[in-house]
């Protein structure tokens, strides 16, 4: 065990470190060199080392693999850690992977084959992954109240759902979580969401904190990406976006390099500034990287380094491609 103790955040009365980790890059999202499963494992078992508790997954990441990969890691070690799975990107009575379906039934089928590859018989935090235009969210958070009842689950979480399917959501049973993207280059949750996850009483969990490895300030180029990366196609990775883009990064540079801190942990620290309801989950399957992303939790921001980074303007180009975009609610 480490000594090593990470600050804590309540996310809807669930606690959790205030840094996570995401780990969908662990099942071929992001081409970033051939990680093997031995290093993505040694980087979860790093990240409980180092504090964190909050480990982040999905079925339809591999689609399967990254629950069984998060699975293998995390046995005999399943008290340290909060365990977040997301269903409702996979229709299990034959649509399979990338099919939206939220029904009574599909979350049954889902949670079974999630408490399988996790290798658990309880999850702590089980989100729907889109908001189903098909299904009622009443029908659906109905289900999840009863998984909650029979100890299948312990909390019940929303991702990309706009404030009304929040509301008649929350008023079915209590929402813990809602994630989103959020970071200094995707601030429109600051307008609507953030405000009423405040009045309910519901964490906020930001995914891709560094803009899908932008802010980290490695990236200076599109050609730096392989062809097969899906950044590639991402408005805000082509073109003169890039070059617009880049200018983000030199302010977030600039303030890291008064705190001899990397512009990650810049983008980080901000984010954890942004309240004690904030839970960022930065995705990595490499263990430097979770050394530096968790170090952040100690970085303190001025009011003017705050003051500078609130400032910036926001991210040229829509956060996902056309079709990524069409499936969010709002």
């Amino acid at each position: 065990m480490s000594n090593n103790i990470m600050k804590r955040v309540s996310l809807g009365g669930l606690e959790v470190s205030r840094i996570g980790l995401g780990a969908m890059s662990m099942s071929g999202y992001y081409n970033i060199g051939a990680g093997s499963e031995a290093e993505s494992i040694r980087t979860i078992h790093r990240a409980l080392e180092l504090g964190v508790t909050h480990i982040d997954t999905a079925e339809i990441y591999g689609p399967f693999s990254n629950e069984e990969l998060v699975g293998k890691a995390i046995k005999g070690r399943r008290d340290q850690v909060v365990v977040a799975t997301k269903f409702g990107l996979v229709s299990h009575a034959g649509g399979g992977p990338g099919v939206i379906d939220s029904s009574a039934a599909n979350v049954r089928m889902a949670v079974e084959g999630s408490l399988k590859r996790l290798g658990t018989d309880y999850i702590d935090l089980y989100y729907q992954h889109r908001v189903d235009p098909n299904t009622p969210i009443e029908e659906t958070i109905g289900v999840l109240a009863d998984l909650v009842a029979e100890g299948k689950i312990r909390y019940i979480g929303l991702s990309e759902a706009g404030t009304g399917t929040i509301r008649r959501a929350h008023g079915v049973h209590p929402v813990a979580a809602l994630q989103t993207e959020y970071s200094l280059w995707s601030r429109d949750p600051e307008a609507e969401l953030l405000p009423l996850l405040r009045e309910l009483g519901i964490g906020f969990v930001p995914y891709s904190p560094l803009g899908h490895g932008f802010l980290t300030g490695e990236i200076t180029s599109p050609d730096q990406l392989s062809d097969d990366d899906w950044r590639k196609t991402n408005p805000r990775f082509t073109g003169d976006n890039f070059k617009y883009n880049l200018r983000i990064v030199e302010e977030v540079k600039a303030v890291a390099s008064q705190l001899n801190a990397t512009p990650a942990q810049i983008a980080l620290a901000w984010l954890l500034a942004q309240g004690d309801d904030i839970a960022p989950i930065p995705g990595t399957k490499r263990v430097a990287r979770v050394e530096e992303n968790t170090a952040a939790d100690s970085i303190q921001l001025s009011t003017v380094q705050l003051e500078r980074l609130n400032n910036l303007t926001s991210a040229a180009g829509e956060r996902h491609d056309e079709m990524n975009m069409s499936v969010i609610d709002r």
